[in-house]
Formats: structure tokens, C-alpha cells, sequence
């Protein structure tokens, strides 16, 4: 797979390792977010021992991983009897040089042997430091690498000298991947989302559609169960899962909703949404000026892209899919369609917005999010309580131009959000897909910003890349 941006998290990688001292690094985040691609390009130019830990026996894998060490080394492989002696051997050889020793799938080394958490740390504190080498410890079990490496009771606890929560590609970043133009991109990426692999799977030399049927919609390709194998993955028994995932994608957002459409009553209900948000494949947010841990206002939402498409379209379709694919794609995805990307896009104008307030663009702003009580929604408020300043935005991926009557319902809904002072500073911008109708500019007044599709992608500084 081609190695595409990460420039932050493989120049920390760099920096730490050319810099005097030893350094120990934990890498971890969703399958799929390009994890190994980031550590192989940052190995690729070092000297360096890598390691990719397999679901095999604890024998096999520390033969395998002797073998690695002594083969950097240009040693003959010794015999070695657990793996207190493996790092009391790999400590010896970093006494002799600068070298980056990289542990990918740790997990799975955690899981055939926890001790190995303990004879890391004798590792680290006995050999590691006084040293100009670096151990990073990579894994996609992020509950594992969150509470066997990083979390307060693991013996390593408190010894990492950085770490990186490897997230997909935002949509900027993903630009440079979808050779698209930025409606048609905004479309792949409400498809694909931001994760390298499924992003590198679609051929932009190809319609959108025909990336659809040929690599998702096609029995044989590796994303039409893809959702399926993450899941077996990381669980069990996935089947409950699933139902609540579809459950999430198909519109149902509430506890109670979720409840209703899968019948699963809502005290294990809150267990399955905890194990799904601590795999990062469901997020729970609530209304932007409403507090994270107080309010009962909230949703949850599937959140990545492509899974969010999988579950509304391909699982509830998949025998129509076995038998006429195009069929599918053609009377039941392509109608809905845009309502799938209106979603996708009001993720985009936030994006846009923080990239605005980075680049001096935008006003300052503390947070950015959405805002619903009752009947009333609003796509885009951005608080910035230092200020008293509150902006308030639509964004709306329509076939035709927003007018007047847009801004003034947005208005009217700003009047019901209660945040700040009396004499709060308010602000408003509107997101179009299809740009404004005549004169809407001039008659909303200053305190209104107006944003097309080029605009959007001007303020988030991404081109899209033109090579092959």
C-alpha cells in the first residue's frame, strides 16, 4: 500500500529517535488506520529490528522473534528459554549500538504471555535507558494497549516517552488519495471514510458508481465483508453487535430507539454500546453546549464512514447484492445516496471551520459540535466562552442553491439555544453544496459568512493529489 501523509507522527518518530537518550513509544489505534504502513516508512531509512507479532504459539513467536534480533545483529540465533532471556538478550545488543526495535500486534504477545508486560519493563528500565535506542510497542486492540501499556496498573505504566493514537484520515488529509473532484470526493469519502486501506482500494480512475459495485458490492471484494471480519476480529459473538450497529446506521441514534429497533433491553444495551466505543466503531456525542458527562441528551452514531455505509446499505441488502448488485446500487443506494452524504459533509464543514480558526480564517472558537433540543437541530454551533461568541450554521448538500428562507429559520433556531449572556456575540455562516441564491449575500448582512464546495476546500488547504 503507497505511504500517504502521517508527516506529524513519522516526524515525532524522527525527532525522538535522532535526539540524544533512549525512547519508548506506544503506537496504537483502529485496524486499518495504517499503523504498520507508518511504522515500516519510519523503519525503513534506520537500523532497525521489526517484529510482527502473530495468533500463533508463545514458542514459535519467541523463536521468530530471537531470529529478528539475531539476524539485525549478525548473530548465529541462540537458544533461548522464555522471554526474560529474549530482552536480556536484545538488552545486551542495544548496548552496542542505535537501533529501533518495533513490536507490531503486541497484543498478541500480551495475550499468550502476560508476564511479557513485566519483563519489558526490566527491559526498559535496566537496558533501554542509558542507551540512544527505541523500543515502540504498536497494536490495534486499543482496550489492551490502553490499559496493558498505557494504563496506570500496567508495569509499564509511566515509562513511554511518547505515544500516538494513530486516528484515519480526516477529509483534508484525504484529499490527497481521491483524484475526484470535490463533490465527487466528498461523495467517495462519505463512502470509504478516512481509513488508508479502504481510501487505496478505489481506483479514481473509475466512475464512483463503478467503484461501488466492482469493490464494495461484489461478493469477492475484500470490503463487502470486511465489517464482518473486524467484528470476528475483536468479538465473539459479533452477531448482537451487528444488529445494533445497522440499528445506529439506519437512523435509530437514541438508547431508547436502539432498544426498540433491535430488542435488546437497555441494561445490556449499555454494555454492548461501551465495548463498541471502546473499539472506536461507535461514538456518543451530545449537544455542543450541554456537558459530556451530565447531559441525557444523547446520540450515538456509527463512526466511520464506511461502516456507517455498510450497515444502511449492504447488510440490510445483501441478498438483492447476490443476485443483482447493480440492481441495488441503481434503486435502493443511489436514491438515498445524498442523504447518507448530508451527514458525511456536515462533518467536513466542521473540519472546514477548525481549519478556518488555525489559519486566522475564522474567529476563535473553543469547541465546535451540533446542537438539537426537541424538534430543533442545528448542523454547526462553535462556542467560544471566553468571548461570549456563539456561531450558528447549516450546511446543506442539496441540488439546489440555499436561500433566504434557510437563513431565517437558522436564526430563529439560534433564538432557542441557551448559552452565554443576554448580549452574547452571535455569528452565522451557511455551508452549501449548490452555492446561494441571487443577492442572499448582501441581504443577510456581516455578521453572515457564505461557503461553497471551493471555498471548503480552499479553507482546508487540501489539493488533490495529481499523481498515479
Amino acid at each position: 500500500m503507497t505511504f500517504y501523509d502521517r508527516e506529524a507522527e513519522l516526524g515525532g518518530l524522527r525527532e525522538a529517535f535522532d535526539a540524544d537518550g533512549h525512547d519508548f513509544f506506544v503506537v496504537y489505534g483502529r485496524r486499518r488506520v495504517g499503523k504498520t504502513e507508518l511504522l515500516k516508512e519510519f523503519c525503513r531509512d534506520e537500523p532497525h529490528v521489526y517484529y510482527l507479532a502473530a495468533q500463533e504459539s508463545e514458542t514459535r513467536q519467541l523463536e521468530k522473534f530471537v531470529e529478528g534480533v539475531a539476524n539485525h545483529f549478525g548473530d548465529r540465533t541462540p537458544r533461548i528459554g522464555g522471554w526474560d532471556e529474549a530482552f536480556e538478550y536484545l538488552g545486551e545488543k542495544v548496548e552496542t549500538g542505535r537501533v529501533v526495535i518495533a513490536i507490531d500486534e503486541f497484543p498478541y504477545l500480551v495475550d499468550a504471555n502476560e508476564s511479557i508486560l513485566s519483563y519489558l519493563q526490566a527491559f526498559v528500565d535496566e537496558r533501554l535507558a542509558g542507551t540512544d535506542s527505541m523500543l515502540v510497542l504498536c497494536g490495534s486492540s486499543v482496550g489492551v494497549m490502553e490499559s496493558e501499556v498505557l494504563g496506570h496498573r500496567s508495569p509499564l505504566y509511566g515509562r513511554r516517552t511518547g505515544q500516538i493514537d494513530l486516528e484515519p484520515f480526516s477529509f483534508a488529509e484525504a484529499r490527497a488519495v481521491i483524484r475526484y473532484d470535490v463533490a465527487e470526493a466528498v461523495r467517495s469519502y462519505a463512502i470509504t471514510g478516512g481509513t488508508p486501506m479502504y481510501l487505496t482500494l478505489f481506483d479514481y480512475g473509475d466512475t464512483l458508481a463503478e467503484n461501488v459495485l466492482e469493490r464494495v458490492l461484489s461478493p469477492t471484494a475484500v470490503l463487502y465483508s470486511e465489517p464482518e471480519f473486524l467484528l470476528r476480529t475483536e468479538l465473539r459473538n459479533p452477531a448482537r453487535y451487528m444488529s445494533i450497529l445497522e440499528a445506529i446506521a439506519t437512523g435509530h441514534t437514541t438508547p431508547n430507539e436502539i432498544a426498540g429497533a433491535t430488542g435488546v433491553d437497555s441494561g445490556p444495551l449499555s454494555k454492548y454500546l461501551q465495548t463498541l466505543r471502546r473499539l472506536r466503531l461507535v461514538g456518543r456525542e451530545v449537544p455542543v453546549t450541554a456537558s459530556a458527562k451530565k447531559s441525557k441528551r444523547s446520540v450515538y452514531e456509527v463512526a466511520d464512514e464506511f461502516l456507517r455505509f455498510w450497515f444502511r446499505y449492504v447488510e440490510p441488502n445483501r441478498s438483492g447484492i447476490a443476485e443483482a448488485p447493480a440492481r441495488v446500487f441503481e434503486d435502493t443506494i443511489e436514491p438515498d445516496l445524498p442523504n447518507h452524504v448530508s451527514a458525511t459533509f456536515e462533518t467536513i464543514c466542521r473540519e472546514a471551520v477548525w481549519a478556518g480558526v488555525r489559519s486566522g480564517d475564522v474567529e476563535r472558537y473553543a469547541s465546535v459540535g451540533r446542537w438539537w433540543y426537541g424538534e430543533d437541530e442545528i448542523d454547526l454551533v462553535a462556542l467560544s466562552p471566553k468571548n461570549d461568541r456563539i456561531l450558528f450554521g447549516e450546511c446543506k448538500w442539496t441540488a439546489e442553491p440555499v436561500g433566504r428562507s434557510l437563513a431565517d429559520d437558522l436564526r430563529d433556531k439560534a433564538d432557542r439555544v441557551r448559552w452565554g449572556p443576554a448580549d452574547r456575540d452571535e455569528r452565522f455562516v451557511l455551508f452549501s453544496k449548490s452555492g446561494f441564491t441571487d443577492g442572499l449575500a448582501a441581504d443577510v448582512g456581516d455578521d453572515w459568512r457564505l461557503f461553497d464546495l471551493d471555498d471548503v476546500e480552499q479553507m482546508l488547504g487540501a489539493e488533490p493529489s495529481k499523481s498515479s
